[in-house]
This record gives C-alpha cells, sequence and structure tokens, in this order.
C-alpha cells in the first residue's frame, strides 16, 4: 500500500456535484493498493498514519499525532499512486489491485483506521470520478510505502 498523507485545514471530496466527504483540520490520504497488500499492511499502514506526529505543538514544532490535536481523515482511494512511469509515456498500472481485491482492503483499512482513530472517517467512493479540494496546512506532505518500511 502507498499513501500519500497531507496535513490539511480543511477538505472535502465530491461526486457528482455533491459532498461526499467533508473534514476540517486533519489529513487527507490518497490511498494506492496493490495486488500483494493485505491484512499485515492495513494493520501497520493505518498505525503509521494515525501516529504521525506532523501537527504543531505550542512551541510551533511539529510533535501532535493526529488524535493528540483532536483531527479527522479524508481517505481517497486512488491506484494511480502505483503508476509505472518506466517506459514510455503512458503509465501503467499493472501494480494496483483490480477492485475484486481492492475494495474489501479499502473497507478493511477505513473499518480498522475507525477502530483505531475512536471515530468514524470521512471517504470518497472506490472508483467514482472524484474532485478532492484541500488547504494543505504547512505545506505536510508525507509519502509512506508498506513495502519500503524505512
Amino acid at each position: 500500500m502507498i499513501a500519500v498523507v497531507q496535513r490539511v485545514s480543511e477538505a472535502h471530496v465530491t461526486i457528482d456535484d455533491q459532498i461526499n466527504g467533508k473534514i476540517a483540520k486533519g489529513l487527507v490520504v490518497l490511498l494506492g493498493i496493490e495486488e500483494t497488500d493485505g491484512k499485515e499492511d492495513i494493520d501497520w499502514l493505518a498505525k503509521k498514519i494515525i501516529n504521525l506526529r506532523i501537527f504543531n505543538d505550542d512551541q510551533g514544532v511539529m510533535n501532535l499525532s493526529l488524535d493528540q490535536v483532536e483531527g479527522d481523515i479524508l481517505l481517497i482511494s486512488q491506484f494511480t499512486l502505483h503508476a509505472s512511469t518506466k517506459k514510455g509515456n503512458r503509465p501503467s498500472y499493472i501494480k494496483a489491485a483490480k477492485p475484486g481485491v481492492a475494495i474489501p482492503l479499502y473497507e478493511r483499512f477505513i473499518q480498522h483506521t475507525e477502530v483505531l482513530l475512536g471515530k468514524n472517517i470521512q471517504t470518497g467512493k472506490f472508483g467514482a470520478d472524484m474532485k478532492v479540494s484541500l488547504v494543505n496546512d504547512g505545506p505536510v506532505t508525507i509519502i509512506i510505502d508498506t513495502k519500503d518500511k524505512k
């Protein structure tokens, strides 16, 4: 799994001109799922995202986690995170999981994240044409790959 995590002051996702998910302070998480991903990836990534200390404390130091600032999550599925641009100019998405594999993992990720965070998270809709709007706070953007846990 690959996640692009952005600290935001506000964000929302629109599907067919209707707001599907909306948050104030928190994290927008763009999530890409591979065919080889599983429960271990979900467990590790959800915990890592929730515990990232990327919110400012009273001294302006990024020292607080999402739950410490009572922030929210807007989760968006995004298969294009697994784009391979090695050959040519047209990206290949061969590593991205097909919907039959990806949808159950995406739904498990939502459920596990909600349990760890202790509240519901906002989401887009898997496979939908979505418009994501956000105000990146900082900006702070972090890429996390469960296959590269450095």
